[in-house]
């Protein structure tokens, strides 16, 4: 059963968040139940569905199901191999090890064309894993709660679409003592009644209407002026449909007391492209920021791998939007997508060392307003690549 997709979901969605409610409103603490009502959706969006290899076929509940048993004992098998040493090779070995799944799921479509393997939101749920693996690195971590860890992973609300939280934040919500005041958790529920009828809005209305009148007639029709249309029927579609399920989730969350974070942020208003990542998609953007971007660029800048002040910054915006892509899938547009935002990331960086001579002119009206306009476009054109609609 796809998350967020038809009444049926909804209904259950009601049932199993009702009990959430309850316990909200008598002061009550929600973990129990957050943990049965993640089981229980598990079932619901792995049990009925197969992956299938070379004269293998298996349900996504036992993938979904050893996934869990095996990134948590690699956690806590790392927990206690760094507090006896902080070899980055075993770091990097760990890291290896718990992105196996992901990388297997990726691989073996185009090794063997029509097999799959994994569940829904293997993407999702494989960068929890890592976040807390580079957590425990980092020593900001120093133990994990099991039943904690695999809530974490498994919240149902963003299991499928995100966003993608940080262990810390949630643990601490998850584990908090006593439960918030009644007052609390009414404000709770207020926004996330409103977050809700956003997602709804969005989803069920505006990308609706977009893919049924404006999207679906123009993706069969060939020539200039049909592509154009298309770029921008396809980027507002996707904005509208995936900032849609991103709200019902977090609103969803906040149901069950757990601040899920935002995920949008009016991204087609952004004036750059830096902004415009730090408008769309951020729980994303922000993980490659934070576990790929920075990590890199701090490794090369003491480690003296490059000769210049920019080469390594270069680098690393090809190193983060490609793998960001490959984390979408290894098909061509995919890498495309990512080489593309890596060389708009870098000449953002070359025009604005480049405009620093004129300091009024970034802060001009006629400059903002052309910023807004320039980065829309290119964000819609890097979006028709992503679509394979070129291919």
């Amino acid at each position: 059963m796809l998350p967020y997709a038809d009444l049926p979901y909804f209904t259950l969605l009601v049932i199993v968040t009702l009990p959430a409610v309850l316990l909200g409103l008598a002061e009550r603490s929600r973990r129990p139940w957050i943990l049965a009502a993640s089981g229980l959706m598990a079932v619901v969006h792995f049990g009925l569905s197969s992956s299938s290899g070379p004269g293998l076929a298996v349900r996504d509940l036992w993938i979904a199901a050893g996934f869990a048993l095996g990134q948590l004992l690699l956690a806590l098998g790392f927990v206690r191999l760094r507090r006896r040493t902080g070899s980055r090779w075993i770091f990097a070995a760990v890291v290896a090890l718990g992105l196996a799944p992901l990388l297997l799921a990726k691989l073996l479509p185009v090794v063997q064309p029509g097999s799959r393997w994994g569940f829904l939101g293997l993407s999702f749920v494989t960068f929890r894993a890592l976040d807390v693996l580079v957590a425990i690195q980092d020593r900001l971590l120093a133990g994990i709660g099991p039943s904690t860890y695999l809530a974490y992973l498994f919240f149902f609300p963003t299991v499928s679409s995100g966003p993608i939280d940080r262990y810390r934040r949630f643990s601490q919500e998850l584990e908090a003592a006593p439960a918030p005041p009644r007052a609390e958790y009414l404000r709770a529920l207020d926004h996330g009644v409103h977050r809700i009828f956003t997602g709804l809005l969005y989803k069920f209305l505006l990308a609706a209407l977009i893919k049924k009148y404006w999207l679906d007639p123009v993706a069969t029709q060939y020539g200039w002026k049909s592509v154009a249309s298309y770029t921008y029927a396809y980027s507002f579609y996707l904005f509208f449909d995936f900032a849609g399920y991103s709200a019902i989730a977090v609103g969803v969350s906040h149901f069950f007391g757990v601040r899920t974070p935002e995920n949008f942020d009016r991204p087609f208003l952004a004036k750059n492209i830096v902004e415009f990542w730090n408008r769309w998609h951020m729980s994303l953007s922000t993980w490659f920021r934070d576990h790929v971007y920075m990590r890199f660029v701090l490794a090369a800048t003491k480690g003296r791998w490059f000769p210049g002040r920019y080469l390594a910054s270069y680098l690393g915006f090809l190193l983060t939007f490609l793998l960001m892509g490959a984390w979408h899938g290894l098909q061509g547009n995919y890498l495309l997508y990512g080489l593309y935002h890596a060389c708009l990331f870098i000449g953002h960086s070359v025009v604005t060392r480049w405009t620093r001579r004129w300091p009024g002119l970034q802060g001009s009206r006629w400059w903002r307003l052309s910023g807004i306009t320039a980065t829309f476009n290119a964000v819609c054109l890097g979006f028709l690549i992503f679509s394979g609609r070129l291919g």
